[in-house]
C-alpha cells in the first residue's frame, strides 16, 4: 500500500501554485531576456538545451541522450525582486533508485555571489511523470530584512534530466538584468557519471557546482554517465572551447585498463595542442570497490604515466589528484550511495581537493 507523507507531515507537502504564493509574479522566458545561460552549448534555440553540438552528440546513441541532460548548466541574472521563481518543462528523466528527483530533475536557486551565495530553494517535479514543475522563494531568509537592491541569482539546472522550456518569475514591478561577471573563467570537467553529478541530492551539490560557487568561476560539465571513453572528437571539442582550466577524469568509463592506456595520453595531447598554457588537472577514480584494488591501481598508474610523461616533456601546467586521497579514511564509507557514486558529503570532499589545486593555479596568475 502506498502512503502519502504529506498527509502525515505537512512539511513534506508541495508548495502552492506560483500565482497563489506570488500574486504579482511575471514570467520571463530565460532564453529571451537579460539572463545568462552558462555551461551549455545549445541554450534553448528551437527548444534545445544541451552540452554538445547536435552532430557531435551522435558519436554514440547514449551520448546523444546524455548531452541533452543539463549537468553543470546555470541561469544567472540580477534582480531587485523580493522573490524569485522557476517554471520548467521537462524533456525526459532517468528514474533512479539511488538519486532523488531533486538532483536528477530539479533546479536549485541561489542568491548572492561566490562564497557568499546562499541556497534558497529546490524546485523539482512531485512525480517522475510530471511534465512541468515550478517553485519559488523569497530572496532573504525568514527574519532577515528585505531591501530593494539588485541581487545576483543563480539557478542550477537538472543533472540527469533535460528541459525544453524554462521561465524565471519575479515581481512585475522589478528589474531583471545581466549578472555580475564571474571572477574566474571556465573550468572544464570531463568524465563519468560522477562528473555528471550522480548521485547528488540537488543539482547544485555536484562537485563542479560547489566549485563554481566557492571559487566564483564558470564551469562546463562534460560528464557522460557510463560513456566518457576518451573519444578524440570530444577532445577536439574541449580544445576548441579553450577553457581556463581542464579537470580530466574518465577513469571509471574506460572499459578496460588497456582502453584507458590507449586513449588517455592521446586525449590529453589533443587538448594540449590548442591550449599550450592551460592548467590540466588529472584525476583518478575516488572509489575502487566496483573493480577491486588491482584494477584500480593499474588504472591509476596509466594516469600517473600520462602526468609524468607530460612533466618530462616540459609541461609545467599539469597537476595530479589521486582518487584514493579524496575521501578521508574515517569518512569513506559515508561518502557514496553505492560504493561508487558520491553523495553530497563525498562531493564536498572532491570539491575541496580540486579547489586546493585551483587556488594554487589562480594564485600563480
Amino acid at each position: 500500500m502506498s502512503l502519502h507523507i504529506e498527509k502525515i507531515d505537512k512539511n513534506f507537502a508541495a508548495s502552492p501554485e506560483l500565482t497563489k504564493r506570488f500574486p504579482t509574479i511575471k514570467l520571463y522566458d530565460a532564453t529571451d531576456c537579460e539572463a545568462e545561460i552558462c555551461g551549455l552549448y545549445h541554450k534553448g534555440e528551437d527548444g534545445v538545451f544541451g552540452r554538445l553540438p547536435l552532430e557531435l552528440s551522435k558519436i554514440n546513441p547514449s551520448i546523444e541522450i546524455l548531452s541533452r541532460y543539463t549537468a553543470g548548466g546555470r541561469i544567472r541574472f540580477r534582480t531587485d525582486s523580493p522573490f524569485v521563481a522557476i517554471r520548467a518543462k521537462r524533456l525526459n528523466t532517468f528514474y533512479m533508485r539511488h538519486m532523488p528527483l531533486s538532483g536528477s530533475t530539479g533546479c536549485d536557486i541561489y542568491v548572492g555571489r561566490g562564497k557568499n551565495s546562499k541556497f534558497m530553494k529546490m524546485c523539482a517535479p512531485i512525480r517522475v511523470e510530471d511534465e512541468w514543475f515550478e517553485d519559488g522563494c523569497n530572496v532573504v531568509h525568514i527574519g532577515e530584512e528585505y531591501t530593494k537592491e539588485l541581487r545576483d541569482i543563480t539557478v542550477t539546472l537538472p543533472l540527469y534530466g533535460g528541459i525544453s522550456e524554462i521561465y524565471i518569475g519575479i515581481d512585475e514591478c522589478s528589474s531583471l538584468v545581466a549578472p555580475t561577471p564571474y571572477t574566474h573563467g571556465m573550468v572544464m570537467f570531463y568524465g563519468s557519471s560522477i562528473t555528471q553529478g550522480g548521485c547528488a541530492c540537488r543539482s547544485g551539490t555536484s562537485y563542479d557546482g560547489m566549485i563554481s560557487r566557492m571559487m566564483d568561476c564558470d564551469v562546463y560539465n562534460l560528464g557522460f554517465s557510463g560513456n566518457a571513453k576518451g573519444e578524440p572528437e570530444i577532445g577536439e571539442f574541449i580544445a576548441d572551447l579553450h577553457p581556463e582550466v581542464f579537470v580530466y577524469d574518465y577513469d571509471h568509463n574506460a572499459p578496460t585498463v588497456e582502453h584507458l592506456a590507449a586513449t588517455h595520453k592521446p586525449f590529453y595531447e589533443i587538448v594540449r595542442k590548442k591550449n599550450p598554457d592551460m592548467p590540466i588537472i588529472f584525476m583518478s577514480r575516488p572509489m575502487g570497490y566496483s573493480v577491486g584494488k588491482e584494477q584500480t591501481d593499474a588504472r591509476r598508474q596509466v594516469i600517473v604515466k600520462t602526468y609524468n610523461e607530460a612533466l618530462a616533456a616540459g609541461d609545467k601546467n599539469v597537476y595530479f589528484i589521486g582518487g584514493e586521497t579524496l575521501f578521508p579514511e574515517e569518512w569513506r564509507e559515508f561518502c557514496t550511495v553505492d560504493g561508487s557514486h558520491p553523495n553530497d558529503l563525498g562531493f564536498s570532499f572532491m570539491a575541496k581537493a580540486v579547489m586546493k589545486v585551483l587556488e594554487k593555479i589562480y594564485g600563480d596568475k
